[in-house]
């Protein structure tokens, strides 16, 4: 009788790596992701697909769709899932330093162009700023994905031009710094002005602008950029929409505040 090949908690944590990053569409064999991870891990690309789907089925939104994997696949990965909401960033952080050592390099070098003006600082600084900065990244991964990587007002598909916004900032709330439902992906202009509280997205994902943006109104630029968004609605989200009480903190907290 042949021994089944076990999946290891590593390799679990890798296909949970991969299922943030990818959109839930796209989790089929033919995934060039999905067949980079089965040739790292040695397993058929069908095998990670399942992983994935196994995932799924443990995340609460695929849950209300009614999306089922198998069941001993699920009791395999609900652990790793639950991990990561009990302690996001350290799993997160874990599964990059994994995927760097699969991959035969490390994390520094993998993250190098993040990580390059860290030079001066030591110990436990030079750790905190490491982990900051390569969790922001996957954030970045995770929310580009979940909109098509397409800023969510203008639909700009240049990934350089893309940044994953924070609804709640990230010095505010730590539990919830990579929840997906946390971010939106918007260009550098629409990000700063939601970071800023020029514009807030309302109960009903409609952009709204606040009163200190439209002091602007008879400029050019205003006219060109913020008047054809009012009430516009944000793109749908692949598959997390944003939080509607984080919207809300972002209305009651950030939204039209003057420095």
């Amino acid at each position: 009788m042949a021994t089944r090949n076990l999946w290891s908690k590593e390799e679990l944590i890798l296909a949970f790596n991969l299922y943030l990053k990818l959109p839930f569409g796209k989790m089929h064999t033919g995934t060039p992701e999905i067949i980079e991870l089965a040739s790292l891990l040695g397993r058929s690309v069908n095998a990670i697909s399942i992983r994935l789907t196994n995932f799924a089925s443990c995340d609460s939104y695929h849950k209300k769709r009614g999306v089922k994997g198998m069941i001993g696949g699920i009791k395999q990965c609900q652990p790793i899932w639950d991990e990561f909401f009990d302690n996001q960033e350290e799993l997160v952080f874990l599964s990059e330093k994994i995927l760097a050592k699969k991959e035969n390099t490390s994390i520094e070098k993998k993250y190098k162009e993040l990580l390059y003006d860290l030079n001066h600082l030591k110990g436990e600084t030079i750790l905190r700023a490491v982990k900051t900065r390569v969790n922001q990244s996957v954030f970045r991964q995770m929310v580009l994905a979940n909109y098509g990587t397409k800023c969510a007002i203008s639909g700009i598909d240049i990934p350089e031009l893309l940044l994953a916004s924070h609804i709640i900032p990230w010095s505010k709330n730590k539990r919830e710094r990579l929840n997906p439902e946390n971010g939106i992906c918007f260009s550098p202009l629409y990000d700063k002005a939601f970071d800023r509280g020029l514009i807030g997205i309302n109960q009903n994902y409609q952009v709204i602008l606040s009163s200190n943006l439209k002091k602007k109104k008879e400029t050019t630029f205003y006219q060109k950029h913020f008047f054809p968004i009012e009430n516009f609605e944000i793109s749908k989200s692949i598959n997390y929409l944003p939080r509607k009480d984080f919207l809300e903190y972002h209305l009651d907290t950030i939204f039209n505040k003057k420095d």
